[in-house]
């Protein structure tokens, strides 16, 4: 574990240096370049022989798509508990995302033209949805609610299958539930370069969305120009602020949650006051992670990809936070002091208040997406919204009259950049 004090001259440095290797290096970039081009070179073949290599199941291009049957068995198996929580997540994002869809608008502008702006759904979006140690059937909701609230009409998933070739039941239940029935078993980067190049058995998409790991995160910022991409998140963050007022115990659980992704580069941040509630959050952590089911994984995490931070105050507590931007921000102090350090921290992904507000309620139902910015591209990028899914359109409607008003700005300007073909397809409607 790093331990950091914020006094320390270099502190700053160690700070960076300590977040720095979340971010991608030269060989992950060739061995990802390599990858696309040869996907969008050969298509299918490409991918089949790509993900036996990485994945260690043969396929066929007939068997890259799951059949949509399977999915609609996978939903009837599960239980009646699981289906309703499952619909009642759908529900909490649906119901947060539906205040950010935007409006068409017209208006008169100075000229008395009309001006104004259209929205559209992205026509084919593709979304990729990681599997890990666990299948990840939050993402789902996370992102397809999102695209069919925007009214996407072509919704293509990406999830890499098992050794035997096999999406995890739930996985598949919970793709059902969301509304799509086209789903490939194809993870990694060769999934983005078939989303991004299409092949034969894999028709493009407009635009790339959802998280994965440090080989589709390069892939993504790859192929951007090609298709749209989102925020290209990568492997799961969080921080926690703590005052008196907070539990040692909560701290903790919520740390080593963060921790269980299983990719190996989750990082955790606690940024305190007070050295007695440092020991006493690293005892609580001690304690709990044998006893849980991927101790393995989160002590590993614990011990190599976590930093204590000691601070004199909150005033430095959100410099910390500011600095590091992170994926999830838990405030584990009072309600006056959290509404203070909401105004003044603006780079987090998602901002968690209060003592009783755990992360994983945001990884699962409290509505924002949880597919966040990481790896302090929050100082950029926010969390995945609903406009992600949607682009707009300017439009512009001047008449006789109006054009009239605009004249003398026309040609003041296409003297001023030299362009006399500019001011002239002004001036010709004048002759």
């Amino acid at each position: 574990m790093k331990k950091l004090t914020f006094d320390d001259p270099r502190f700053l440095g160690k700070l960076e240096g300590f977040a720095a290797d979340n971010r991608e290096d030269a060989e992950l970039a060739k061995t990802v370049s390599g990858i696309l081009q040869d996907v969008r070179k050969r298509g299918d073949r490409a991918v089949l022989e790509l993900t036996e290599r990485f994945d260690g199941f043969k396929s066929t291009p007939g068997k890259l798509r799951v059949n949509p049957d399977a999915l609609k068995q996978a939903e009837a198996a599960l239980s009646a508990i699981q289906r309703k929580s499952i619909r009642e997540a759908i529900g909490c994002v649906k119901e947060f995302h539906k205040r950010g869809l935007p409006s068409n608008w017209t208006a008169r502008n100075p000229h008395g033209a009309i001006v104004g702006e259209r929205w559209y759904p992205v026509r084919r979006v593709g979304i990729y949805i990681p599997a890990g140690n666990v299948p990840l059937v939050s993402t789902a909701v996370m992102t397809i609610t999102l695209a069919r609230l925007a009214g996407v009409p072509s919704i293509a998933v990406f999830t890499p299958a098992n050794r035997d070739g096999e999406i995890s039941p739930q996985m598949l239940a919970g793709l059902s539930l969301c509304g799509v029935d086209e789903v490939y078993r194809i993870g990694g980067a060769q999934a983005i370069a078939a989303a991004a190049f299409g092949t034969r058995t894999i028709p493009a998409v407009n635009k790339i969305m959802g998280p994965g790991n440090a080989f589709v995160a390069e892939a993504q910022r790859q192929v951007f120009g090609k298709v749209g991409v989102d925020l290209l998140p990568g492997p799961s963050e969080a921080l926690a602020i703590a005052d008196n007022s907070a539990c040692p115990d909560y701290i903790a659980a919520d740390l080593l949650a963060q921790a269980e992704h299983g990719s190996g580069r989750e990082r955790v941040y606690y940024v305190y006051t007070d050295d007695k509630q440092a020991a006493a959050v690293e005892k609580a952590a001690l304690k709990m992670i044998p006893k849980l089911k991927h101790a393995r994984a989160i002590g590993e995490i614990w011990k190599t990809r976590t930093c204590f931070i000691k601070v004199p105050d909150m005033e430095a507590a959100v410099e910390v936070a500011n600095f590091i931007a992170p994926e999830h921000l838990e405030l584990h102090v009072g309600k006056p002091v959290f509404r203070r350090l909401v105004k003044d921290i603006h780079t987090a992904g998602a901002i968690l208040c209060g003592h009783d507000t755990p992360t994983v309620l945001g990884d699962f139902t409290a509505g924002p997406s949880h597919t966040l910015p990481t790896a302090q591209t929050g100082r950029y990028f926010s969390g995945l919204k609903i406009t992600d899914f949607m682009r707009r359109s300017s439009v512009v409607e001047y008449d006789r009259r109006s054009i009239a008003k605009a004249r003398d700005v026309v040609r003041v300007f296409a003297e001023l950049e030299d362009l006399d073909a500019h001011g002239n397809s002004m001036e010709i409607r004048f002759e």
